[in-house]
């Protein structure tokens, strides 16, 4: 299994990005894929998640300015955000977990400036 993260990028405060996340290999009907980041000197945390069915998360920094999605047809998933903030900073991850296995991207930065 492998994951393909792109779309991060520069952008003004207020501004957007959308994140997408391809995967490719051998993936199950069932998982769930989500977005973690991890700032400099920071954790890695987790951004939202989305099960196979649909059934979202989202951490609370980020509800209502960030929204994820999928196209199982594709075994993408998506992370629109808005309302960029500085504090949004950080290098997103995406993940995909089926069968009690993780599997992570490689990363893609984003960075907004103030």
């Amino acid at each position: 299994v492998q994951l393909q993260a792109s779309g991060g990028g520069l952008v003004q405060a207020g501004g957007s990005l959308r994140l997408s996340c391809a995967t490719s290999g051998s993936i199950r009907s069932i998982n769930t894929m989500s977005w973690y980041r991890q700032a400099p000197g920071d954790q890695r945390e987790l951004v939202a998640g989305i099960t196979s069915t649909g059934s979202t998360t989202y951490a609370d920094p980020v509800k209502g300015r960030f929204t994820i999605s999928r196209n199982n047809a594709m075994n993408t998933v998506y992370l629109q955000m808005n309302s960029l903030k500085p504090e949004d900073t950080a290098v997103y991850y995406c993940k995909l977990d089926q069968r009690a296995i993780a599997y992570w991207g490689q990363g893609t930065l984003v960075t907004v400036s103030s």
